[in-house]
């Protein structure tokens, strides 16, 4: 059997959407036996869509096998697509995904400042602990200065310029 893409199945979805459609229009026009009769092929149709649909979305080993890829890079097999449960979790609850994405998109962005800001301490604190072991132990100021580099901070005894500012004061 054919790897399944995205593409396979969103054509699919598709045509549900259009037996639906169909199905309401032949409902809502409702003539008696004559359309009764083509209600129900309607509906033999979409029972047979919906089937085909189950079967290409089931996770089984014909649909999930890594080494079959698919010529067009932008059309990726199914199995590879992994939803996390909070995206569908919110289609459940009747919410837009996107809702989803925007609060992830700011959850990050709350942890990089964060993480940014602790890095910064940590750096002024290196840079301050680094000009007060200089001055109190000059005999280790070689290794401090190496230390420092090692960090990414500035060497050459000036600290980021903290030690200038302590002369100033």
């Amino acid at each position: 059997m054919a790897p399944i893409t995205l593409s396979t199945v969103d054509n699919e979805i598709k045509d549900i959407i259009q037996h639906l459609f169909e199905i309401q229009s032949a409902v809502h026009g409702y003539l008696g036996p004559e359309t009764q009769q083509e209600l129900v092929r309607k509906i033999k149709n979409l029972t047979t869509s919906l089937s085909t649909l189950s079967l290409h979305t089931r996770d089984t080993p014909q649909n999930t096998d890594p080494s079959k890829t698919t010529s067009n890079p932008s059309d990726p097999l199914l199995s590879s697509i992994a939803l996390p449960p909070e995206i569908i979790d919110y289609v459940d609850a009747s919410r837009n995904p996107d809702i989803y994405t925007r609060e992830f998109v700011e959850l990050v962005q709350r942890g990089n400042q964060d993480l940014k800001g602790k890095k910064e301490a940590f750096a002024s604190f290196r840079d301050v602990l680094a000009r007060e072991m200089r001055s109190a132990m000059p005999e280790v100021r070689g290794e401090v200065e190496r230390v420092v580099s090692a960090t990414g901070g500035a060497t050459g005894g000036s600290g980021g310029g903290g030690e200038q500012q302590e002369r100033e004061r």
